[in-house]
C-alpha cells in the first residue's frame, strides 16, 4: 500500500474518532458530520500532522467552550443563525478556506500558504472563543460601531472578556500551529514559535474584529414577527421572520468566511513586516 493511501486513510481514521465523538455529544448535525469528516481527512493527507492538528485544535477547544454554561448563553443563542450544533454549512465556513489552503500548498509548496492558514485558523477560533467566553460576561456589549450598549447576542457587540478570549483564541492557535511545526521541522527555533504566537494573536484578533464590524454593519438581520426579537435567522417562534437590514447573501456563515480571509491576509502582511 503506497503512503499516499496510507495517510488518507489515518486521516480517515483520526477524522471519524474526533467527529464521531462530536456528533455523539449533539455537537455536529449529521451533514456537519460528513463536512468535518471530509474536511479533516482531506487535510491531513494533503497537508501534514500540523495542518490537521492546527484544525483539530481549533474544533476541540471550540466543541469543549460551547459546552460551558449552555443554560445561561441559551437565550443569546435563540437568536444566532448556528446554535450549538454545527451543519456542513458552519463547518465549510470555518475550515473550508483552510482546506482551499492545504490544497494550494499540496500542488504550489511555498511557507506563505501556511502563514495564511495560521492567520485563518487563528481568526475562526479567536470568534468562536470570543462568542463562547464573551457571552459569559457580566457586562453589556458594546457595538463595534459606535460604541452604544446593545443587548446580548447582538452582532456587533463587543465586551472586554470577549476581546480578551479572542487574543487568547488566536494565541492559541499560534501555540498549537508552532508545537506542530516544530514536530515536523526540527530546524525551528524559539523565535519563529514565539512569532507564530504572536501572529495567531493579532490576526485572529483583526479577524474577530472585522467578523464584528461584517456582523453589525453587512449581515443579513430578521425580526421575528411573533416575538419581535431581532435575530440572525430566517425563522424564529416557528414563523418566518421578517428582513430589516443587511444583504440577504451575507449570511452569518459568510461573515465567518471573509472575515477568516481577513485574519489570514493580515497574518501574511505582518509575518512580512517581522520577518
Amino acid at each position: 500500500m503506497g503512503v499516499l493511501h496510507v495517510e488518507w486513510i489515518w486521516g480517515l481514521a483520526g477524522s471519524l474518532i474526533i467527529a464521531g465523538a462530536a456528533y455523539w455529544k449533539g455537537s455536529l448535525s449529521l451533514s456537519g458530520l460528513a463536512a468535518a469528516v471530509l474536511l479533516g481527512t482531506s487535510m491531513f493527507a494533503l497537508g501534514n500532522l500540523a495542518w490537521f492538528g492546527t484544525l483539530i485544535a481549533f474544533f476541540v477547544s471550540s466543541t469543549l467552550l460551547s459546552k460551558l454554561k449552555h443554560q445561561r448563553k441559551s437565550a443569546a443563542e435563540s437568536g444566532y443563525a448556528k446554535g450549538g450544533r454545527r451543519d456542513a454549512g458552519q463547518v465549510a465556513a470555518n475550515g473550508g478556506l483552510g482546506l482551499l489552503l492545504c490544497i494550494g500548498n499540496a500542488v504550489w509548496p511555498d511557507p506563505a500558504w501556511w502563514i495564511v492558514f495560521v492567520g485563518v485558523m487563528a481568526t475562526v477560533n479567536a470568534d468562536t472563543w470570543a462568542t463562547e467566553i464573551g457571552g459569559m460576561s457580566l457586562s453589556t456589549p458594546r457595538s463595534i460601531i459606535n460604541g452604544k450598549r446593545v443587548l446580548a447576542g447582538t452582532s456587533g457587540g463587543v465586551t472586554g472578556l470577549g476581546l480578551l478570549a479572542s487574543l487568547l483564541g488566536g494565541a492559541f492557535i499560534g501555540l498549537v500551529s508552532g508545537w506542530f511545526s516544530q514536530m515536523i521541522e526540527l530546524e525551528y527555533g524559539v523565535g519563529v514559535f514565539a512569532a507564530l504566537i504572536v501572529l495567531g494573536a493579532v490576526s485572529g484578533l483583526i479577524g474577530s474584529l472585522a467578523d464584528s464590524w461584517l456582523g453589525a454593519t453587512l449581515q443579513v438581520m430578521y425580526q421575528c414577527i411573533v416575538c419581535g426579537k431581532t435575530i440572525e435567522k430566517q425563522l424564529h417562534c416557528g414563523q418566518k421572520a421578517a428582513q430589516i437590514r443587511g444583504m440577504s447573501w451575507m449570511t452569518n456563515d459568510m461573515v465567518n468566511a471573509i472575515s477568516s480571509l481577513v485574519g489570514g491576509v493580515m497574518c501574511l502582511a505582518i509575518s512580512i513586516l517581522i520577518f
